[in-house]
């Protein structure tokens, strides 16, 4: 599943027809691997990585040189003034650094305090992958209160990592025809339904070839990495400052295992498992088990405000009306459009984040009591959207590119049958749209590789982990795992909580903690737990 939103995950279309939300693992996904020339070996090409890290290092120092061409951003950006906009230029492959080469855009807005509290630039991934950074400068400009005190100290950086966006972007399918609905149920009801949502993944795939077959190979975590190395370069950072959320926290566990001197401080928000034996199948179907259980967390305290919602006094009751719902939009699509992979895409939003428990829940209750156009208009794709359109099919293309190519997926089509099918029984709200989503990866047309070894080394300074419990998107062992990984990083949990994205929430245990480590480098002595943000209200 993945990230498409700047500070949030939520729904993506699937390439088989399902709506998902990923973290991605997008929501989940990606790692290093040992060599973007396509090592298959399981070993690594230790050859190979050791000539894409020179080829990063040529890279960072021509850049460093460059600088970036600061000007006002286009206007169709959507980033207003003082916000400036730039680019950066990487390899498209770093084995070739003087070979074809591919641009970065960069935005910025500079520190709000004096020049002596300026303490550099603060690099911003939201995840997906296939997430832009770009809007991050503008927590700025709108007086994010959270942010406020670290703004004072920082160059608030942004980027569209490579294939995003506004650098170099990909595609794997037409965007409106990608948004067009009504999909097929991703639940499936016979082997037929099965078959035909095989053959979706493999077109999918294919379509990845045909569209954008030259970028593929190098759409991997570690040359995003390399590519944040660089844009650290360009900034004039002789070391950086990160702030990862979902994967742009598996960004920051490669970055630091492969640029571990080249770090000052990164903070890492909801944490995507670090593990080779995770990325990126596991960590998927670790999702679908997470989500089950917020999605149950969300539809008690819907049952609590049955006062507000009328959708019933206890979970069970909240459930049946949303299978009800799911068997009405199954039997006959709501407006001719929104069915059950639609509904999926619209609730899933729920289980991510907090704040969208009472949207949802709104919408749901207005349905119940009579009001379909309310779920149609908030589920259903919006064709005249052009630009959005395109923007979520481009998020889709990186999200399947990069997590196919990270590392090697199961080409079993009974294995992934079985998983999924064992899956269902008891986490039935994602797992067969999470399948659909990744199946792409069993027939992905370019060398998948190796993650790279997540772990510390001696110059890796302490890192900020920041965890909710009951994290959906990532679940909380990700947390643990880098933890284990990192040695001398500190761990704050957000106990009982489950929002994906914490530090973007007002919940001062956490808040002093993050801006205490990036103002002062200073962090607890023990992990900390802390209580959980305030419970929404309707």
């Amino acid at each position: 599943m993945r990230d498409i939103r700047p500070t949030r995950r939520t729904a993506a279309l699937g390439s088989a027809g399902a709506l998902v939300a990923a973290t991605l693992v997008a929501g989940a996904v990606m790692a290093p691997t040992a060599s973007a020339t396509g090592d298959r070996s399981g070993a690594g090409d230790r050859s190979g990585q050791n000539r894409e890290m020179r080829g990063a290092a040529i890279a960072a120092e021509r850049a460093a040189k460059a600088g970036i061409d600061w000007q006002d951003c286009p206007a169709d950006w959507g980033l207003e003034k003082p916000i400036q906009c730039g680019y950066v230029t990487v390899p498209l492959d770093y084995a070739k650094p003087h070979g074809k080469q591919i641009k970065i855009a960069v935005d910025r807005i500079g520190n709000t305090g004096t020049k002596e509290e300026r303490q550099g630039a603060l690099v911003y991934n939201p995840g997906g992958p296939g997430g832009s950074g770009l809007r991050f400068p503008r927590r700025v400009t709108t007086k994010a209160p959270v942010w406020a005190n670290i703004a004072k100290a920082y160059d608030f950086v942004g980027f569209d990592p490579r294939g995003v966006g506004h650098s170099a972007p990909i595609s794997c399918v037409d965007p409106q025809e990608f948004v067009k609905a009504p999909k097929a149920d991703p639940v499936p009801d016979t082997e037929a339904d099965k078959r035909a949502q095989r053959k979706l993944a493999r077109e999918y795939a294919e379509g990845c070839y045909e569209r954008s077959g030259d970028m593929l190979p190098y759409m991997t975590t570690p040359n995003t990495v390399r590519d944040l190395d660089v844009i650290r370069a360009a900034l004039g950072e002789k070391k950086l400052n990160f702030l990862g959320v979902s994967y742009g926290t598996y960004l920051g566990a490669v970055y630091g295992t492969l640029f571990p001197g080249h770090v000052r401080r990164m903070v890492v928000d909801s944490v995507v498992n670090p593990s080779r034996e995770k990325i990126w199948y596991e960590a998927n179907l670790d999702q679908d088990v997470a989500f089950e259980g917020r999605w149950k967390d969300w539809q008690d305290w819907v049952a609590a405000n049955d006062a507000t919602f009328h959708l019933g006094t206890t979970r069970a009751a909240v459930q049946a009306k949303w299978l009800d719902l799911r068997a009405t939009a199954k039997k006959s699509p709501l407006g001719g459009v929104v069915g059950p992979a639609e509904l999926i895409s619209f609730f899933q939003s729920a289980p991510y984040y907090d704040s969208s428990w009472v949207p949802v829940a709104t919408v749901f209750s207005k349905y119940v009591a009579g009001d379909t156009q309310a779920l149609i208009d908030a589920a259903a794709p919006d064709l005249s959207d052009t630009a959005g359109n395109a923007g979520s099919e481009n998020g889709n293309a990186v999200y399947t590119a990069v997590e196919c190519a990270d590392a090697k997926w199961p080409t079993n089509w009974t294995k992934w049958d079985r998983d999924n099918t064992r899956l269902h029984k008891d986490h039935p709200f994602m797992t067969w749209a999470n399948a659909w989503m990744n199946l792409p990866c069993a027939t992905w047309p370019v060398k998948q590789q190796t993650p790279v070894n997540v772990k510390s080394h001696k110059n890796l300074p302490p890192v900020l982990i920041v965890q909710s419990e009951r994290d959906a998107a990532t679940p909380y062992e990700g947390a643990l795992e880098l933890h284990d990984r990192f040695k001398g990083s500190r761990l704050i949990t957000e106990k009982g909580a489950g929002s994906h994205g914490v530090t973007s929430l007002v919940n001062s245990c956490v808040n002093t903690r993050v801006d205490t480590y990036l103002l002062t480098g200073k962090l607890d002595t023990a992990d900390v737990t802390c209580a959980p943000h305030a419970t929404p209200k309707p």
